[in-house]
């Protein structure tokens, strides 16, 4: 159900990737869907949700409503419903017991924490996202990048990322000279993980995790918007503050 990094467990961050295994979903959202927006029956949602709180430990769970875009929400009192409305794709939690999470089905799923001062960060990028280089405001914003853990989840990997020569040029104009294109017949393929990778080392994060998975490739274990046609479940990559 959940996929964990062991840098962050080892600096005692409760945290986690869920894969699409351990829920009570069916068809095309079988098993685990964490999405309530994408036609799945909601009950089934609500106790795919309830199961991955349990396994992540988290009395609060914090979402937004997400844009493709680069605003940051800084969770605090206000009810879960009420942030869960706001457009945005990243969320930081300074209070120790929130959780904040993303939902992804191909893009990637950055979760950052501040060892020294128990404050985390859950970040959405897919490809638009990387473009407006999200995961370097996020850093700006949430601590000392000498203080950082940053873990990439799975997502699309380059094997998979077929895209348009445009879109391999935009990517390759903010990955800080970092070798992401890789050139293909018909069309590129772009490393995701590699120019997040470079942004997150251009802001002054040092100690960087990558947990694995293509969500595209391996079925069995993820849901891809890309390979499914748009017609899938939604995947949750969530952290808690300490």
């Amino acid at each position: 159900m959940i996929v964990r990094s062991a840098e962050l467990a080892a600096r005692g961050f409760a945290h986690g990737f869920s894969t699409r295994e351990g829920g009570v979903s069916e068809g095309a959202f079988a098993s685990l869907n964490l999405a309530r927006t994408v036609g799945d029956d909601l009950a089934r949602v609500a106790e795919n949700g309830r199961r991955f709180g349990d396994a992540l430990g988290a009395p609060r769970l914090y979402e937004v409503s997400q844009v493709h875009g680069a605003a940051i929400v800084e969770v605090g009192a206000a009810p879960v419903e009420d942030v869960r409305r706001i457009e945005a794709d990243a969320l930081i939690a300074r209070r120790a017991g929130d959780a904040v999470a993303v939902r992804t089905a191909d893009c990637v799923p950055i979760l950052l924490a501040d060892t020294e001062r128990g404050h985390v960060a859950a970040v959405h990028a897919g490809w638009r996202g990387v473009e407006q280089r999200i995961v370097e405001l996020v850093v700006a914003r949430l601590g000392p990048p000498a203080a950082l853990v940053a873990v990439i989840g799975p997502h699309i990997r380059r094997d998979a990322f077929e895209v348009s020569d445009e879109i391999a040029a935009r990517i390759a104009a903010v990955a800080h000279g970092a070798p992401v294109v890789l050139p293909r017949a018909p069309r590129p393929h772009v490393d995701l993980a590699a120019a997040v990778i470079a942004q997150l080392r251009h802001a002054g994060v040092a100690r960087i995790d990558d947990v694995g998975g293509c969500t595209h490739a391996e079925a069995d274990r993820f849901f891809s918007h890309r390979r499914d046609g748009g017609h899938t479940g939604r995947h949750l990559s969530a952290i808690v503050a300490r």
